[in-house]
């Protein structure tokens, strides 16, 4: 099998390309533009791998990728490209929509136009990776299906929506064999320092504040990386084309419950003076932030016989120790060597 995955240096594409290689015998060609998200260090492990190539390209390029797709010959592609920070689309949205928008439909009109040149159409796949950040916000009860009608809030869950529904479009219009997945929130290594869980952790061990918006009463549901590179790659495999696929960890904790776990895994591995959560600092709420997020996975379970293997204990403390063994990569990231060697290259 051969498979172009977008967006392969970013956080949940390397975890991807790393899971398909070490489990499969398929060839990948990663396209990704390497923007501040995209970190080549993150694929050290499959770098010199034969399975595995690299292309930089930008998805909003259509005549890059139309020639890529005629040189590499793919049998399916799995779409994760896209700016992905809530805080940085309310900052400036115009890089989002250009990116989750107008990337989307170059890259499927790209994908659709190498479709159509196939003499055997059938085994096609596009697979186009989403959010639950497209339904909106839950309230104390009830859970994402794959039919909630979407109520997007922030610029960012705002684009994924438009694209969501480019990808369904093309499948009712145009017949092109389309599947998608919205997933909760992922954590685990190698995930950029702006999120929630390795923000902690690397401020921690530093001796910095601890942000957490408002009171820390967001609740999200959180899903190991590793059993999100499953998932898509099981729905890869045995999706229904045209179907949407919800994935979940199945683990819900407030912001606050997150973070003061991160606190006592620390306090034991890495005992410091005081114990860390005295570090917690509570800060402005962020506009429009959601309440709650919770994934109904059945759909994906019952269908495709698919559940994450990871629980939340055993994710964050798996994630912890990562980030403790790997100072390196944290500190490439931190003082942003891995883009100035990057752009030195180029």
């Amino acid at each position: 099998m051969k498979l172009i995955i977008t967006g392969g240096a970013g956080f949940i594409g390397s975890a991807l390309i790393r899971y398909i290689i070490n489990k499969t015998d398929t060839t990948i060609m990663n396209i990704d533009k390497l923007t501040y998200a995209g970190n080549l260090d993150s694929l050290i492990s499959v770098v010199d791998n034969p399975q595995y190539n690299f292309a930089q390209i930008d998805i909003c390029d259509g005549v890059a990728l139309q020639k890529i797709f005629t040189e590499f010959q793919p049998d399916a592609v799995m779409h994760l490209a896209a700016e992905s920070h809530v805080d940085r689309s309310i900052d400036g949205p115009a890089e989002f929509i250009n990116t989750n928008i107008v990337g989307t439909y170059t890259l499927l009109e790209a994908a659709r136009n190498y479709w159509q040149t196939l003499t055997d159409k059938s085994q096609f796949r596009f697979q186009h990776i989403s959010t639950d950040e497209v339904y909106g916000s839950l309230g104390a009860e009830g859970l994402f299906t794959e039919t909630t009608p979407y109520q997007p809030n922030s610029p960012y869950s705002a684009s994924k929506a438009a694209s969501d529904h480019l990808v369904r479009a093309w499948f009712h219009t145009f017949k092109f064999p389309v599947l998608t997945t919205n997933c909760s929130n992922n954590y685990g290594p190698y995930q950029f320092p702006e999120k929630l869980i390795p923000l902690i952790i690397l401020n921690a061990l530093e001796g910095k504040p601890l942000p957490i918006y408002g009171k820390g009463e967001n609740i999200r549901d959180w899903l190991y990386v590793d059993d999100h590179a499953s998932a898509l790659y099981t729905v890869l495999k045995q999706g229904k084309l045209g179907e949407v696929y919800n994935i979940g960890g199945n683990y819900e904790k407030t912001n606050l419950e997150v973070v003061t776990t991160l606190c006592e895994i620390l306090d034991e591995l890495v005992p410091s003076t005081a114990p860390y959560k005295s570090l917690i600092t509570y800060v402005t709420d962020r506009p429009g932030h959601d309440l709650r997020y919770a994934i109904d996975s059945n759909k994906i379970k019952n269908e495709l016989n698919w559940q994450p293997q990871e629980t939340f204990a055993t994710g964050l403390r798996k994630t912890v120790q990562w980030y403790l063994e790997n100072n390196d990569w944290c500190q490439r990231v931190l003082d942003g060597s891995y883009q100035r060697e990057r752009l030195g290259k180029l």
